[in-house]
């Protein structure tokens, strides 16, 4: 084994650690009921987009014969293989958790899952007049060979159906695959219990009737399946101009791409399994029978169910900004002060607001913005739409590459081109993944700035379930670094050192690095040395290497890593100094929070950019100092409450595992979302009493002079 496995842990299996958390959240009893089922359901979804980019960017490494070892010393066979056992591993335990406890609690609350042996005749018949009226005329059984097996759409629900021979001499069975449409509810309500709720699936339901498709068959058996397909299909961009055409070249790929998993019903028989291995060309390792229904993702649905409130967590609505008074002009109160937004507690509404007033002040003569995801129907879009339909100058850099967003976004970034505005249809070689908006308007001093940047995309959605951070400025010197920043990605022009911003792939890494170095330095020149920092995922190579060397000199380095993290912390003579926790709870902990103590005068940051070499030389991403000294000791003020987590809190041991934090005492339980909402909540309250305590009277109004 190559050297590094003493240094590093591997990507893939500390992916896999973060998903256990995950479930860990989905077997936890003090979580409500229904919020278990959603994590449990997200757990899949994970497991969804892992196989079809990382295993199958592995298997595709595989196949081509390349002998690679990552940091941590594996092989990718040896990867693949160790994939393989974990996360067979973890499927059971979903299957378990599913099954064993969640299921059974949903039943005795009300929420009940009929199988069909547990469907009376009255029922039955229900259920055929409704198979028969919505379900059959949708549905096209399909004759299937091992040689000529139908394209399956990947993530799919399919059924098998073993037919017997047609002679009494032949003995080849004979099979047919049933597709299940996306378009139906996976959840058939089953109208028996009036106080509760009672559903089936949609495979019984189909399996219960599949006589009805095969009239005249006998048929052995009907066994519910579902393949992945690998979505990690690169595009060309050195072969190719058209970057539009070429992006929906590879949408279309991923429907023709190879088998990387199969996920099969437990009840298989022998004969089918071996059928369906031969015909998507799979391995064992490859093979997960699953005990329970398939794509526990699809749950998300149920868990969201209404009228079972008391099965979830207690409402937790976004709070109002004290900066920004409700229906004030952005403009006024981003001239007043920076503006520092702390979401899902506080609400994305004045991101949205300073982009529905430029669109409509006739002051404003141009909007600049990058869009990674949005939601289905964003106000953000319909703004920037209507801001160019009314004459504004409008630039907007689409990602078109944002992966499984690809094809809405090429939807909604056509037709703000029929709108008039300006489409950059992302970048070649990179990826454009920065948070960054700039408003000019016209004002009486002159022409003025409004940024936004951000650590999480302009969807007004999933700012209500991700932990993101937004700054508002109108700040001169942001002001000239955006508008260099937009010139730089949208034009030819060459990149020039910016006053306050620092961008990837060009200048980020560099700094990273030198301020880490300078805490080490501070520390070996007897002054202390502090580092903080919020990430996603620390991946990188050369800043682990940087940090073990802080670490060495005496820096004390407190990393809140949600997810993926390859440091080996608290490694004697290498990481001691170095801490990792992670925190999984409610909402998505998404934003990216630095702190150097810089010798008393801290240093402040927010950024796009995780610790990956992916982020900082393959994407276009953004490192924002925050500068202003109240939204700098709130963003403090963040990481240490994060640090101080004992309920939703791991930290992260030498080994890769993780360790659940727990308070010495009751009364010292620290959670940090919840301290998080509990402040927001208190802080609005208090700006909404000071602003009835507060009486302005209002004066006439002078009279006319006489001249």
């Amino acid at each position: 084994m190559a050297n590094g496995s003493d240094r590093f842990l591997n990507r893939e299996l500390s992916w896999l650690e973060f998903n256990r958390r995950v479930l860990e959240e989905a077997i936890d009893q003090s979580v409500p009921l229904l919020e278990r089922l959603k994590f449990l359901s997200i757990t899949s979804t994970n497991l969804d987009e892992f196989f079809m980019v990382r295993v199958g960017g592995l298997q595709q490494l595989l196949n081509e014969g390349k002998r690679l070892f990552d940091p941590a010393g594996l092989t990718t066979r040896e990867q693949l293989l160790e994939i393989s056992r974990r996360t067979h591993q973890l499927v059971s335990e979903q299957c378990a958790c599913f099954t064993q406890d969640i299921e059974p609690r949903l039943a005795e609350a009300g929420i009940r899952r009929l199988v069909p042996e547990q469907i009376g005749p009255e029922y039955a018949e229900y259920l055929e007049r409704l198979f028969e009226r919505e379900i059959y005329p949708i549905l096209t059984p399909r004759a299937v060979e091992v040689t000529d097996f139908p394209l399956l759409t990947g993530l799919g629900l399919d059924l098998l159906v073993q037919l017997n021979p047609p002679t009494a001499r032949s003995r080849k069975s004979r099979f047919a695959v049933v597709t299940l449409p996306k378009r139906l509810s996976r959840f058939i309500t089953v109208p028996v219990n009036q106080e509760g709720y009672d559903y089936t699936l949609l495979e019984d339901v189909v399996s219960m009737f599949r006589e009805k498709l095969f009239p005249g068959e006998f048929i052995s058996e009907c066994v519910p399946f579902r393949i992945t397909r690998n979505a990690d299909l690169l595009i060309r961009e050195d072969l190719a101009g058209d970057l539009l055409s070429q992006m929906r070249e590879v949408l279309d790929a991923r429907k023709r791409s190879g088998c990387v998993r199969l996920e099969v019903g437990r009840n298989i028989s022998p004969t089918s399994l071996s059928f369906l291995k031969q015909a998507l060309q799979v391995n064992d390792d490859q093979i997960y029978e699953i005990h329970g229904p398939l794509d526990l993702a699809a749950y998300r649905e149920l868990a969201g169910r209404a009228g079972f409130e008391k099965l979830k967590y207690e409402p937790w609505p976004p709070q109002p900004s004290p900066l920004v008074a409700p229906g004030e002009s952005m403009f006024e109160a981003i001239a007043r002060r920076d503006i520092l937004l702390f979401h899902p507690y506080q609400s994305f509404e004045p991101v949205v607001r300073l982009l529905e007033q430029a669109a409509d002040d006739p002051d404003v003569l141009a909007i600049k913005q990058i869009l990674y995801r949005t939601s289905g129907n964003s106000p953000i879009v319909a703004a920037l739409g209507r801001a160019a339909a009314k004459g504004k100058h409008v630039t907007v850099v689409v990602e078109l590459k944002a992966r499984f967003d690809e094809a809405r976004n090429i939807d909604w970034a056509q037709a703000l081109e029929q709108s008039g505005v300006q489409i950059i249809y992302g970048l070649r070689g990179l990826k454009v993944h920065a948070k960054i908006c700039v408003v000019v308007r016209r004002e009486p001093s002159g022409i003025r700035r409004y940024m936004h940047f951000g650590t999480g995309n302009y969807n007004e959605v999933t700012a209500r379930l991700y932990c993101d951070v937004s700054l508002m400025t109108c700040n001169e010197d942001f002001g000239a670094d955006a508008t260099q920043f937009f010139n730089t990605i949208t034009a030819y022009s060459q990149p020039i050192k910016y006053q306050r911003i620092e961008a990837a792939p060009l200048g980020l890494r560099a700094r990273l690095l030198a301020l880490i170095e300078s805490e080490a330095q501070r520390c070996k020149e007897g002054q202390q040395g502090h580092i903080m920092a919020k990430l996603n995922s620390l991946v990188d190579a050369d800043i682990i290497e940087a940090l073990y060397r802080a670490s060495h000199q005496g820096v004390r380095i407190q990393l809140n890593v949600r997810g993926i993290c390859c440091l080996r912390p608290g490694v004697p003579k290498l990481s001691e100094n170095i801490e990792v926790v992670s925190i999984v709870d409610r909402f998505l902990e998404h934003s990216r929070i630095l702190y150097f103590h810089h010798g008393g005068e801290p240093l402040v940051f927010i950024s796009s950019a995780d610790w990956m070499p992916r982020n900082l030389d393959r994407r276009v991403e953004l490192l924002v100092p925050v500068e202003d000294p109240t939204s700098q000791n709130r963003l403090i003020s963040i990481l240490r409450t994060t640090f101080h987590d004992n309920v939703k809190a791991r930290q992260l041991l030498p080994d890769g595992r993780h360790e659940r934090l727990r308070p010495s005492t009751p009364a010292k339980a620290a959670r940090s979302q919840q301290i998080f909402f509990d402040e927001a909540r208190e802080v609005a309250k208090q700006a909404q009493k000071d602003r009835y305590q507060t009486f302005v009277p209002q004066r006439p109004a002078a009279p006319p002079s006489v001249s």
